[in-house]
């Protein structure tokens, strides 16, 4: 009875460690270079490499720089998009069947964020997208608007994602993750505010209904700022 026991426990750690060895050593399946793209990144030793070749090399890349190579692939394609790239359907009507039309018709583009993008210096990059006709419809938050508002009054600074909040708050400042924010930006600010806003509230007792579009595009006018993307 044992020396069958001893024996079952035998064939029960082969048969155990076979299977690890077919798990270890499993054949690879082959990839194709025509379907799977080879990790590279740039060559830098390239005179003629150029900042088109650096972008270039992001998808290849691997880890999160293959991320921000295909988001400006998308990019790409949605600046390249015409009308005329796609099958007319069968009910279109005649105008949509003119070349001319659909070379002219383009991608509209969303430009989505947050407000702590523009706390940071990517305020920057949105400004100049809206300036130079880059997108054409803008989704944010209330905060996007008043911290664009701020920033137009007093300047953000750089701190520490580390450093403690009790201490900060002892001396009246704010953190947004590595960002300060003075108490005193956020009073700038209402002080600038509310007397646009009791203006407001009167043209629209007599004349004008305020919707959330007409509301920022007054701000925007009143702030009159070029860092500024309303």
């Amino acid at each position: 009875m044992a020396a069958n026991g001893h024996g079952d426990g035998g064939v029960r750690n082969a048969a155990a460690l076979e299977g690890v060895r077919a798990i270890l050593f499993k054949p690879s399946e082959f990839l194709e270079d025509s379907m799977c793209t080879k990790i590279a990144g740039a060559d830098f030793n390239d005179a003629g490499l150029g900042l088109a070749g650096v972008i270039g090399s992001l998808a290849s890349t691997g880890f999160q720089a293959s991320h921000l190579g295909d988001a400006i692939d998308v990019v790409n394609q949605m600046l390249d998009w015409r009308l005329s790239h796609e099958k007319p359907s069968e009910d279109c009507d005649e105008a949509e069947l003119d070349p001319k039309h659909t070379e002219s018709v383009k991608c509209k583009i969303f430009l989505g964020f947050t407000s702590n993008l523009v706390s940071s210096g990517i305020r920057d990059a949105i400004r100049f997208l809206v300036q130079h006709h880059m997108v054409d419809v803008i989704v944010t938050t209330a905060g996007g608007i008043e911290e664009d508002l701020i920033k137009c009054l007093a300047p953000t600074y750089r701190g520490d994602f580390s450093l403690p909040g009790t201490m900060l708050r002892s001396k009246g400042l704010n953190r947004i993750g590595n960002l300060l924010m003075p108490n005193d930006n956020y009073c700038k600010f209402e002080k600038w505010i509310m007397p646009i806003l009791d203006q407001m509230q009167q043209e629209q007792s007599m004349k004008n209904v305020w919707t959330p579009s007409k509301v920022i595009a007054r701000l925007g006018k009143e702030i009159n700022d070029e860092s500024s993307y309303l």
